[in-house]
């Protein structure tokens, strides 16, 4: 059976993204090593299977995040020069994301976020934002329906 795609009540152009100051005071190194050990986070949780099992290709997909994260925080346009328009939502739906895989997401980052300010040199001034545009962006990816929202 196919599943009914879901299509959150709100736009990609309602997330405010993060300040593009970060990548400066971050710097690309900081940035590549949080989104390894955020994807490390995710491999130990419960949505573990939406991504590799293979610790090579799961930092293989980690340092294609960062690539976009970089950007996405000021630094150069690596991911669109490597992948093209991020076109996020549609590179994720084949993928099932329900309402709690998204929770389970954002649990994992802000594992990662509790430490970044030590860990990674992340702006104390921006987490606020950064955390803001998180929730959001995730609310963007959900594509599918949970039994409990039904």
């Amino acid at each position: 059976m196919e599943r009914e795609i879901y299509v959150p009540a709100m736009s990609p152009g309602e997330v405010t993204p993060p300040s593009r100051e970060i990548y400066g005071l971050m710097g690309e190194a900081n940035i590549i090593a949080m989104m390894l050990a955020f994807y490390q986070e995710l491999a130990r949780s419960e949505v573990a299977a939406l991504f590799p099992s293979d610790p090579v290709a799961l930092e293989n997909a980690a340092h294609k995040s960062a690539l976009f994260f970089i950007s996405l925080m000021g630094g150069p346009p690596r991911y669109q020069q490597k992948y093209g328009n991020p076109m996020m939502r549609a590179r994720h739906m084949p993928f099932v994301i329900d309402h709690a895989a998204r929770a389970t997401w954002l649990a994992c980052f802000e594992r990662v976020l509790s430490t970044a300010e030590v860990a990674y040199q992340f702006p104390p001034r921006h987490l606020a934002g950064f955390r803001a545009f998180l929730n959001g962006f995730s609310m963007w990816m959900v594509n599918t329906n949970s039994k409990e929202q039904e």
